[in-house]
């Protein structure tokens, strides 16, 4: 039960936060990866789609977490929209397997629209990574994607995404994974 509580408080300071303009709902980081909070129903997704390019959406969330005002599986893929679920908890680090899947996710939709036999082989595709606001579970997972496709250490990662979001929160334990998830690259 305190897991919802912190969740619904935490999820309602981030929209007192967008709402005046302190805080970006969403960062592009590089031509394919988004990085954003919870994309809640409404138009939002649609703009996603329209604006950015979002053919698929990797959420770090928990069910419950969805549930109040997130889009789920069903929701996503009735908009053509690949949807990936990697559930950890709220502040948590995500388990190595579960970046693993991200990265995987990411990189098969980037190749998807590159490949020959793609209809919009002349856009680019955009990911949209989120978990409740964009600033620890989904940021470890853009993390581990940058140290992959532009073999960055963790600590250059960390350094381009606050870049473009100013406002994430990454703590040692995020820290270490990615390390983790860079030296099973080397297996």
């Amino acid at each position: 039960m305190s897991d919802k509580i912190v969740f619904y408080v935490s999820l309602a300071y981030n929209l007192i936060l967008n709402r005046i303009n302190l805080r970006k709902w969403y960062h592009r980081i590089d031509q394919h990866v988004l990085l954003g909070a919870l994309p809640m129903k409404g138009k939002f997704p649609t703009m996603l789609i329209q604006k950015e390019n979002v053919r698929a959406v990797i959420s770090m969330n928990r069910d419950f977490e969805l549930d109040f005002a997130g889009m789920n599986t069903q929701e996503w893929n009735k908009m053509g929209i690949e949807f990936l679920q990697l559930p950890t908890k709220d502040f948590g680090v995500p388990s190595l397997p579960n970046l693993q899947k991200g990265v995987q996710m990411i990189e098969s939709v980037i190749d998807r629209y590159r490949s020959p036999d793609s209809i919009v082989n002349d856009q680019k595709p955009s990911i949209y990574i989120h978990c409740k606001a964009g600033r620890t579970r989904s940021s470890t997972l853009v993390a581990c994607y940058l140290v992959k496709t532009y073999d960055m250490t963790p600590q250059e990662a960390v350094i381009f995404i606050r870049e473009k979001r100013s406002h994430i929160d990454l703590k040692k334990s995020h820290i270490e994974m990615i390390q983790k998830y860079r030296d099973s690259l080397k297996l």
